[in-house]
């Protein structure tokens, strides 16, 4: 039975998106990249120095409740509730040998995934994945962003290929692991014929998607099992990174600094103790260019008038935070006003949620 033709709400245009007040900037990289458009970079994967077995999991990084003598272990699709490894996070079974969760932080993640025997990872973000240290471990990478909004049906159908032709497990990733990795992942299962759409919709659940992404939960809905014919049509090239607009690239880069905010916050607004390497001022500084910068890209001069008018207000946002930052003479005892500078966050962090709630569907 072939896929239905009908699209969900669709934009394999995208960026990912970030943490709590991350959601509100994430809207605003919705907004935008809704608008805008990605293509594939020219240079396609290769698959890594063939497909080599998956590494002893004693020898590899251990669970967070796991005993240290007993290998990794990977979920189950009975599981109610998503499980954290060493640099995974909201890892959720969907069928057997497919697996949904977050983009693995550093060399950690991608070792615990070795060590659970993961062959192929597909990345469902806008930011370029780290291939090369996937590549060390013997895995493939796979990039094929997605937005918020779902997938068309042809994207569907080139993530259910990788799954069915590249060596499994697989696993497949956002940025957080709770809305479009599920939704990819759920969708893909459904086209090949892995699980019923309600079981998969379920399955939304336990990664904890939000009702509110109702364009993730229509591409399952929408889902039929998709004939060997279909899938033998969509594209086989499987690139291991998908070259994104130089607009979603800033969007993208935005993403991260606000959750080095976020940490910066946390930290009192100063450089955190495990992350010394960031400078309040410095992160505020590049919040501030990337909107402003936006300003001038001739995508979001065509964009409409209030689109950009929520751009320059947020960069003024942005600009009176890295100006309370660079007020403060630390040299001198001088201590950042959290107070003012949170309030400030909050704004930006409301205009951004209410461009996203107008501009992401």
């Amino acid at each position: 039975m072939l896929m239905s033709r009908s699209r969900c709400s669709f934009l394999t245009r995208s960026v990912p998106a970030g943490l709590a007040a991350w959601g509100a900037l994430a809207g605003l990289a919705i907004g935008v990249a809704a608008l805008a458009g990605v293509g594939p970079e020219a240079s396609k994967g290769s698959s890594p120095g063939g497909n080599s077995p998956a590494c002893d999991p004693s020898s590899g990084p251990k669970g967070k409740d796991a005993d240290s003598s007993m290998p990794l272990t990977l979920p189950s699709v009975t599981d109610t509730e998503p499980k954290n490894y060493p640099g995974l996070h909201q890892v959720v079974a969907y069928a057997e040998g497919l697996y949904s969760g977050s983009a693995p932080d550093d060399a950690e993640g991608y070792r615990t995934l070795r060590a659970l025997g993961i062959r192929t990872i597909i990345s469902v973000d806008g930011a370029i994945p780290d291939v090369a240290t996937a590549k060390s471990l013997g895995m493939r990478y796979v990039h094929l962003p997605i937005g918020y909004n779902g997938m068309d049906h042809q994207r569907t159908l080139e993530i259910a290929r990788a799954v069915r032709d590249l060596p499994g497990p697989t696993y497949i990733h956002c940025h957080h692991g709770k809305h479009r990795s599920a939704g990819a992942t759920a969708a893909a299962a459904v086209t090949l014929g892995k699980g019923t759409k309600e079981a998969m919709l379920d399955r939304m659940k336990v990664s904890g998607t939000a009702a509110n992404y109702t364009g993730l939960f229509k591409c399952v809905q929408v889902a039929t099992i998709a004939s060997q014919a279909e899938l033998d049509k969509a594209s086989n090239q499987f690139p291991e990174t998908w070259k994104t607009h130089g607009l979603i690239k800033s969007m993208v880069e935005m993403d991260e600094v606000f959750d080095h905010l976020k940490l910066i916050e946390k930290a009192g607004w100063i450089a955190p103790s495990d992350h010394p390497d960031l400078v309040p001022v410095a992160e505020a500084g590049r919040i501030r260019d990337l909107l402003r910068n936006l300003l001038d890209d001739e995508r979001v001069k065509a964009k409409p008038a209030e689109f950009r008018d929520w751009l320059r207000a947020d960069s003024e946002t942005a600009s009176k935070i890295e100006e309370a930052l660079a007020r403060v003479d630390a040299s001198k005892g001088e201590k950042p006003d959290t107070r003012k500078l949170s309030e400030k966050f909050g704004e930006l962090a409301a205009s951004c949620k209410a461009c996203h709630t107008k501009y992401r569907d």
